[in-house]
């Protein structure tokens, strides 16, 4: 399945990256962040092949918006659960507060949802991600480095998450 081009009002349009989109990707996550640290965080998930889906959102032409998901893993009893990790998302800072980053998390979990992916995880703000499902609770059963109020799961295929128990491996890239 891919990701064509759709059209979130006139002018924002939301697409998989291209490798021309590079720099103005790492551009969208030092200006968002104010510093380099995602950059460079998205460079190593595609350099060691952790990247799973790319895109960007594009205003007039120019892009304004980015998220990332990769590859992870729960460890259990039982051995590795595959899950993915929505990291990081950003937005310039003079198209915050639009919806952008919104239609990037829906339209990237969509895709996730079409590949049959069935567990995304986010570290974020707790007022932000639960408007998209995302939920400390259904992470509960899972260990992980971070606050449990920003440690959130959603279940692209509900009961995803039934009986998995363990603790989260994220790639090297994170450095966790």
């Amino acid at each position: 399945m891919s990701l064509n081009s759709a059209t979130v009002d006139d002018r924002v349009h939301i697409r998989s990256e291209t490798p021309d989109d590079q720099r103005a990707i790492q551009a969208v996550n030092i200006a968002a962040f104010g510093g380099p640290e995602e950059a460079v965080l998205i460079g190593e998930l595609r350099a060691s092949g952790h990247a799973l889906a790319s895109l960007v959102a594009e205003i007039d032409g120019c892009i304004a918006g980015h998220i990332m998901f990769s590859r992870m893993w729960i460890r259990t009893q039982q051995g590795l659960v595959s899950a993915v990790a929505l990291a990081p998302l950003a937005v310039l800072p003079e198209h915050q507060r639009r919806g952008i980053g919104g239609v990037l998390i829906q339209r990237g979990l969509e895709l996730l949802r079409g590949w049959g992916e069935k567990i995304v995880i986010v570290v974020g703000h707790p007022a932000y991600y639960p408007k998209f499902g995302f939920s400390t609770e259904l992470a509960r059963s899972l260990e992980s480095p971070f606050p449990r109020e920003a440690f959130m799961v959603i279940e692209l295929t509900p009961g995803a998450l039934d009986g998995v128990r363990g603790t989260v491996v994220y790639p090297a890239a994170f450095g966790v």
